[in-house]
């Protein structure tokens, strides 16, 4: 129980460092088929750095430098600034109310004029600011063209620029926006299946392989979620209890508690994230975050069909017949 203890407080470490500030509420997708790269500071600067997070759905902008950094709107206007004491959004931009959902449906009121002179709200006391922005994402309706007439590869929609200015000086965040296909979704679970029925018979003929196994089914849920966290995303709380459950039955694996820890892991660990859409909120590539997945389905099932089969009284043996 120390050991667990001690894993969660080193979890909530890694967790738990400033929260940047968001210049507007948001949303992001579980997954997508769009592929959202920043390739670039058009000039870069020492201190100065951007990244997409939550699967490509928000920039992520830290200034470093010392001095001002302005993200410059639709129209060219101030948009946010970054300063050393912190980041002020311009309440006069129209980009404030409209980058409020990933969708940008949100209308600006009448109110916000890209002309107007800009009145500064200080939204956070970092200098590290997230926000959606229309530029690097697909909002028309339905699936692109290119896609639609050949969904088996990637396309390029488009290069995009977001531009920055540092007081008379304009340069550009630069990326990239592409379509990716969906993953074989049946094969991935097929793969999983595979993986716990196949672990099963394994268990039964070396009980002590079900120690390493609890081990696995309880360190991809973790890694999932941390993963989830190093995209600048909020993970699924539940992954956390979820793979201490499993840590757990390293120590102890009575019938009934393998069984019960093995569905939990498949349910939460598995079957609630699935394999589906080509780009996910989660640091690396999707396939190391669906290999997690996979662990935690197929291992689950290992689990709870081995506590089942636990659960069974031992077979009689064949009653002595009497001789005559």
């Amino acid at each position: 129980m120390r050991r667990l203890t001690l894993f969660a407080l080193v979890a909530g470490a890694f967790l738990a460092p400033a929260t940047p500030a968001f210049a507007h509420a948001g949303d992001a997708p579980i997954a997508t088929v769009y592929r959202t790269t920043v390739t670039g500071i058009s000039t870069p600067e020492k201190g100065l750095s951007v990244r997409t997070v939550e699967a490509g759905a928000r920039l992520e902008l830290t200034n470093h430098t010392g001095h001002p950094v302005e993200i410059l709107g639709y129209s060219g206007e101030p948009y946010l600034d970054v300063r050393p004491d912190g980041t002020y959004q311009n309440v006069n931009s129209p980009a404030a109310y409209l980058n409020e959902t990933l969708a940008g449906d949100n209308p600006a009121p009448a109110t916000a004029d890209p002309t107007a002179i800009p009145s500064w709200r200080r939204v956070s006391t970092t200098t590290t600011v997230r926000w959606h922005d229309q530029r690097t994402h697909w909002l028309s309706p339905g699936v692109p063209p290119a896609a639609k007439n050949d969904p088996s590869r990637t396309h390029r929609l488009r290069d995009w620029s977001v531009p920055l200015r540092e007081q008379a000086r304009t340069f550009a965040i630069t990326g990239t926006l592409d379509w990716i296909p969906s993953p074989r979704v049946a094969l991935w679970w097929l793969g999983a299946g595979l993986l716990g029925l196949a672990a099963v018979p394994l268990a039964r003929r070396w009980p002590g392989l079900v120690r390493p196994l609890a081990l696995l089914a309880g360190a991809a849920p973790i890694a999932y979620a941390l993963s989830r966290a190093a995209d600048g995303g909020s993970p699924p709380p539940v992954l956390f209890p979820v793979g201490f459950l499993a840590l757990a039955a390293v120590w102890r694996h009575p019938p009934f508690y393998l069984a019960l820890t093995g569905l939990v892991v498949f349910v939460f660990g598995g079957l609630t994230i699935g394999f589906d859409g080509a780009v996910l909120p989660t640091a690396g590539p999707a396939w190391a975050a669906r290999l997690l997945v996979l662990l935690s389905a197929g291992l689950g099932i290992t689990l709870a069909v081995t506590g089942v089969l636990r659960l069974r009284p031992p077979a009689a043996p064949p009653a002595l017949s009497s001789s005559a």
